[in-house]
């Protein structure tokens, strides 16, 4: 699973993937700061299931802070998209090559307004971010179109000839954008597209197949960023009536990132995601006031909204699930950790499906699984749920 972080240059794309990931990436208010796609790990945060069975974890990977776990996830940010992008404008191709990975998409929102279509500073509140959200969202529908338009005509009257099964067919050709059969039937069942030949199809036909196989295989959410600017909470009111059926979720990277670096200094005590913090040592005026600054917002916004974000696109969008390989007599590693392992799986993964997460071996010579919670049996197409334990028995 990757997330990808995406929107026009200078929204704050790059500080929001740093206060994910604490990754060192070059920030600038100016348009196209990244050229080359920036990967790294971020953590989505989650109340860890030690407290079931009154242990403290040892993650191998990632942390566990006051019973909160931080399970990494892959991230990427692209260059910034600007419109016309489909076409080759700015750094548009680029950025829509290095797209094909994502699983799903964060869209950084100048929620400010202060940052143009172009990506140049402008007086804040003086641009609308309602036009980023549409623009982006034409310009990844177009860039779906022109994939699915190279060589259609061939590739229609091909697929009608040997009588191919055209779901199939069509997930194949676009297997690089990560869709599949399953979001090629519902894509032309909801535009009325099943059961017609490809052939008549036509233009149309094609711009709504590739909409809707966007938002299938890119599902995507807003993170209206810039909250701390004043007046930004009218613009995140105009995001959400504009569109009622997103995820809108108002956020200040520049404010995370900040509680993050004071929290490596040791200035201060802070969980990500957290809707507070303490000092933990003494600080300049100037840090005092800056933090203050901060306490104010997430006074008013419960918390600076990027940990929020993370965990929505996983656990919202994709709606993927913890789960935890552990023995039902042991939950220890032969290194002693505890409950050392939390792995991230689709909604519908089964016993059988973490058992080739864990490794090839394990599924190939499956024989049953074990809930560790309730140390009853578990067969292999059970499909398992958030936060289980779970005991692998295999053939050795």
């Amino acid at each position: 699973m990757i997330i990808g972080v995406v929107g026009k240059p200078s929204a704050g794309k790059s500080t929001f993937f740093k206060a994910c990931t604490m990754t060192e990436v070059e920030i600038a208010n100016y348009p196209f700061t990244t050229i080359k796609p920036n990967h790294a790990v971020g953590f989505v945060r989650i109340p860890c299931v030690d407290t079931f069975f009154k242990v403290q974890c040892n993650p191998r990977y990632g942390s566990c802070e006051q019973h909160q776990r931080f399970v990494p996830v892959d991230m990427i940010d692209v260059a910034g998209l600007v419109p016309g992008a489909h076409r080759g404008e700015g750094m548009g191709l680029q950025f829509m090559n290095d797209l094909n990975q994502a699983d799903a998409l964060i869209h950084i929102v100048d929620a400010s307004g202060s940052v143009d279509a172009h990506g140049k500073a402008v007086e804040p509140l003086s641009y609308d971010p309602v036009k980023d959200v549409t623009f982006l969202e034409e310009e990844l529908d177009y860039w779906y179109l022109e994939i699915i338009k190279r060589g259609w005509d061939r590739f229609s009257r091909q697929v009608q000839m040997e009588k191919k099964d055209p779901l199939k067919a069509i997930a194949g050709q676009l297997s690089g954008l990560k869709v599949d059969e399953e979001m090629v039937k519902q894509a032309l069942a909801s535009q009325g597209l099943a059961g017609q030949p490809l052939t008549a199809w036509g233009d149309q036909g094609l711009l709504k197949l590739a909409r809707e196989l966007r938002v299938r295989s890119k599902p995507m959410l807003i993170a209206a960023n810039k909250v701390d600017v004043p007046g930004a909470e009218k613009n995140v009111q105009r995001l959400k009536e504009a569109f009622p059926g997103s995820m809108i979720i108002p956020c200040s990277a520049d404010a995370e990132l900040a509680l993050k670096q004071a929290r490596k200094k040791g200035l201060i005590r802070y969980l990500p995601g957290d809707g507070s913090f303490e000092l933990a040592g003494p600080v300049s005026g100037p840090q005092e006031q800056a933090l203050e600054v901060i306490r104010s917002l997430l006074q008013t916004w419960g918390s600076t909204g990027v940990q929020p974000v993370l965990n929505a696109a996983v656990f919202g969008l994709l709606k993927y699930k913890a789960i935890y390989p552990g023995g039902v007599n042991k939950l220890e590693d032969r290194d002693g950790r505890v409950l050392p392992d939390c792995f991230l799986m689709p909604p519908q993964a089964t016993a059988l499906d973490f058992a080739y997460r864990l490794h090839t071996d394990f599924g190939d010579n499956f024989i049953k699984a074990v809930n560790v919670k309730t140390r009853m049996p578990v067969g292999k197409d059970t499909v398992l749920q958030d936060g289980d334990v779970v005991e692998i028995m295999f053939k050795k």
